[in-house]
């Protein structure tokens, strides 16, 4: 995680209980957001917040975290606005990606072809 310019920690949310298990599976409603899309439901998940971050950082951050994930992790990034600066370098990478419009934010799931 990483701290904003307020203080508050932002990035990976994996250790927090309420967002996913210990075993980096999804909870119930991150799991539901995966089903609305085509990714892999069965597959090991990240969950990454950028909503209270400006351009370019939600860019950067997702791709680099990207990079580091194995690939067949499904990453789940949540957003204030459809990250339209990403999904071509996502398609330029081999990824597939669907963004799902919540009442708090942007969902968009990404997993390896």
């Amino acid at each position: 995680m990483w701290p904003n310019m307020f203080g508050e920690r932002v990035g990976l949310l994996t250790s927090q209980s309420k967002h996913m298990a210990s075993n980096h599976q999804p909870t119930e409603q991150v799991a539901a957001l995966i089903s609305e899309t085509d990714a892999p439901d069965d597959a090991p998940t990240e969950r990454l917040d950028v909503q209270s971050l400006g351009p370019p950082k939600p860019l950067k951050q997702t791709l680099e975290l990207l990079a580091d994930l194995d690939d067949d992790t499904v990453l789940v990034q949540f957003n204030d606005r459809a990250p339209q600066h990403l999904y071509p370098k996502l398609e330029d990478r081999g990824y597939d990606f669907e963004s799902v419009e919540t009442e708090d934010a942007t969902v968009t799931v990404i997993w390896r072809r």
